[in-house]
């Protein structure tokens, strides 16, 4: 059992994100952290908190972190998550309550208390992670792993050369990629293929909870968000993939390479530059992927949680 800190913005991909970690046996999750990303920072952490509510993630701390960038103002994605951030289905008050420790103390507090490292998945902006390590570089030592959703190997979706989650807060982004713990990066290149088309949907569906009724309501708003805006016949669902690479390394190919943040080029801002061909690797970079693996994986953790 590999335990791990996630750090997230929900946003749906992000709200599979927390039901795979929360819903597969082989994860220990220790604390979910809030940051603001896809929207503002109230509404990623209520949905955080909605989404344990209709999981069933009763014994698992949240926490909310940084309410923009490390530097200049915020960019939000109401575009694809809708005004409150998982429009789509009708949620009730969340039970699940927030912890009264800001996601910094609980990101060091969980991750030095804990028996073994931790591995930090962080699925939104990096600007938690980046002043976790600025504000407590010794916590450095007890990190196993960074895994990553953010970057690409080509094009961004946010601008044509940056992913969202890097071109939000890159200066951030910078300070993890050059802090020398191993690190993952899954960009958009792999989670561009975790595409929700009809077939994962009927699968869903067959489960036949609320949980998956929730599941099929976040996919329809997400899924027409993604026709419309970025003219994708499905949704893909990138944050659950940096999960799935926690629990069976088996779903993604990586390569080690190089990766540098621009962070001022006035077309460029927050692209990842990936040098493959580098002498000095910071990361491993996931080039590829089992998608029937992956759904299986995460159509299973709906099925757990669903049964709680």
């Amino acid at each position: 059992m590999t335990a791990i800190v996630l750090d997230c913005d929900p946003g749906h991909d992000d709200a599979f994100a927390i039901v795979l970690a929360a819903g597969d046996p082989r994860i220990e999750l220790l604390a979910i952290t809030t940051v603001a990303g896809n929207q503002t920072l109230p509404k990623t952490t209520l949905n955080a908190r909605r989404i344990a509510t209709v999981a069933g993630i009763v014994d698992v701390p949240i926490a909310a972190g940084a309410a923009g960038p490390l530097h200049g103002e915020l960019h939000t994605a109401p575009a694809i998550h809708g005004d409150s951030g998982l429009d789509g289905p009708r949620f009730g008050e969340p039970t699940v309550p927030l912890v009264a420790a800001d996601a910094g103390s609980l990101l060091r507090d969980t991750i030095t208390r804990a028996a073994e490292p931790v591995t930090v998945v962080a699925v939104g902006p990096l600007t938690n992670i980046a002043t976790l390590l600025l504000a407590h570089p010794g916590v450095a030592d007890r990190i196993a792993r960074i895994v990553l959703m953010g970057g690409s190997t080509g094009r961004g979706n946010i601008t044509p050369a940056a992913e969202f989650n890097i071109y939000v807060d890159p200066l951030a982004a910078d300070i993890v990629f050059t802090a020398g713990i191993p690190l993952t990066m899954v960009g958009l290149n792999v989670t561009h293929q975790a595409l929700a088309e009809q077939r994962v949907l009927e699968r869903i569906a067959a489960i036949g909870s609320p949980l998956s009724e929730i599941a099929l309501g976040l996919l329809g708003f997400y899924g027409a968000a993604y026709r419309s805006v970025q003219g994708f016949g499905a949704p893909p669902v990138h944050d659950p993939v940096a999960v799935a690479a926690v629990i069976a390394p088996e779903v993604l190919g990586c390569t080690p390479a190089r990766v540098d943040i621009e962070l001022a080029g006035e077309h460029t801002r927050g692209a990842t530059v990936v040098d493959f061909r580098s002498t000095d690797p910071n990361c491993e970079v996931a080039t590829s992927i089992d998608v029937e693996r992956f759904w299986d994986l995460l159509i299973a953790a709906i099925g757990a949680c669903s049964g709680r």
